[in-house]
């Protein structure tokens, strides 16, 4: 197994938490966690790093945007801080990750990007794409 595939990649939001992992050089998304609350949703993701052996976990953290909002930074971190990770946190800029998911269903029906707005996958798709920029800035594949 190399290193890679010990990565996982986290689209922490409100709702859902989007999941992506690396297997043999592709990025895959993952079942996203539905979060009914903080403690139950952080409790899901510590396990599930745990259970795949995750070395490092990359964080989607938004810019702030003009005004230099930070306080969807401090929910994020904190939300991190709650994992009891042990291993590499590394924080990569998630700004339009979200749109460029969706762009990637361009072809999918209407309903169907509803759906997946829904149900996490677009969050997931989201988590993809923080992955990617993550590994591009490593100088890998992308």
């Amino acid at each position: 197994m190399d290193s890679s595939s010990k990565i996982l990649a986290c689209d922490v939001g409100l709702k859902r938490i989007g999941l992506a992992h690396i297997v043999q050089g592709i990025i895959l998304p993952l079942k996203p966690i539905m979060r009914r609350n903080r403690n139950q949703a952080a409790k899901e993701l510590a396990g599930l790093l745990e259970q795949r052996g995750v070395e490092r976990l990359v964080i989607g953290l938004p810019s702030g945007g003009l005004g230099g909002d930070t306080s969807t930074q401090e929910r994020i971190r904190h939300f991190i801080s709650l994992l009891g990770f042990g291993g590499e946190i590394v924080y990569v800029d998630e700004d339009f990750t979200s749109t460029h998911a969706l762009e990637s269903l361009h072809h999918a029906k209407r309903e169907s990007r509803q759906a997946y707005r829904k149900n996490g996958v677009l969050d997931s798709l989201s988590a993809c794409e923080i992955l990617s920029r993550y590994m591009q800035g490593q100088g890998v594949g992308g």
